[in-house]
């Protein structure tokens, strides 16, 4: 089905009469990625009921297509959150489609961290979002619902806390790493390698994967050169974007006895987003001193 067509259909069912909303169990919220979905749960509770539009870790969220289900959780959210800077381009033309007849407010993750087109839009690796995102929800639910304010508070203070071991393992990374060259298929996993402060290199070549255009020949024969003579310590690549040019380099990594590992752009099912991101500071961590024996 062609994007046009799927948008119209998008469109169509925005425009159908809105139907009586059932009650629900609690504050409609709708999330266009999963992580800030779990987010929005550990901060509201039983007191929110969320549907999060991005949640397949095995697909590529760059291809993603909206449909009239989208557009139908849009039109009765309350509370809707997004990550914005041109990486759900998606969620602007729904929203501006849907029409509400209910008073809906919406946080995007690059409005509180100042980000926009242009920059790198994996924010939730960047560790200064998700208290932002936090913050910003945990406000607007104990404006929308008082009574629970206390709950909450209490919610959004254990949250940060649990952010903390994750603050820790980048700072214990940095002390040890800060300076080692690495490399990366996109910029993905950006914001926390340069909080690590590793020497990313192959950057335009990152750069042009993630904008889905060729990397020069030149870009693409540098980036094998250090794998082959080892020149970066760990290759990061994004597991739901494995095309044939990433499969080559994994390759050449293997056989250059360069570790790698896989970072996602979407919350594995199960889990949590500070289990997610320590799965993976965890895994980067074994690489690296796997690279050293």
């Amino acid at each position: 089905m062609k994007r046009a067509h799927i948008l119209n259909c998008v469109v169509a069912a925005l425009c159908i009469g809105q139907s009586a909303l059932a009650h629900a169990a609690g504050v409609p919220v709708v999330a266009a990625e999963n992580f800030y979905g779990d987010v929005v749960r550990q901060l509201g509770g039983d007191y929110v009921e969320v549907t999060s539009i991005l949640n397949n870790p095995d697909e590529d969220p760059h291809l993603f297509e909206a449909s009239p289900k989208t557009a139908r959780a849009l039109q009765h959210a309350a509370l809707v959150v997004y990550n914005g800077a041109d990486y759900d381009p998606w969620m602007d033309k729904l929203l501006a489609a849907s029409k509400s007849s209910a008073k809906r407010t919406v946080i995007v993750a690059a409005q509180l961290t100042g980000k926009k087109s242009g920059d790198n839009p994996h924010l939730w690796y960047d560790p200064p979002t998700m208290p932002a995102v936090a913050k910003a929800v945990s406000a607007y639910l104990a404006s929308a619902d008082p009574a629970h304010k206390s709950d909450y508070d209490a919610r959004l203070a254990a949250f940060l806390a649990s952010l903390k071991p994750i603050d820790a393992r980048i700072a214990q990374l940095k002390s040890r790493y800060r300076g080692v060259p690495v490399t990366a298929t996109e910029p993905v996993f950006g914001y926390t390698a340069d909080a690590i402060g590793f020497e990313m290199r192959n950057q335009r070549f990152q750069t042009a994967a993630m904008n889905e255009t060729e990397p020069s020949p030149a870009e693409i024969a540098a980036f094998e050169k250090d794998l082959r003579e080892r020149r970066v310590h760990v290759l990061i690549y994004n597991s739901q974007a494995t095309g044939a040019l990433t499969r080559r380099l994994l390759g050449i990594a293997k056989d250059g006895h360069v570790p790698s590992i896989s970072v996602t752009e979407t919350l594995p099912a199960g889990k949590t987003y500070q289990q997610w991101m320590q799965t993976q500071l965890d895994a980067l961590a074994g690489a690296l001193q796997g690279w050293q024996q």
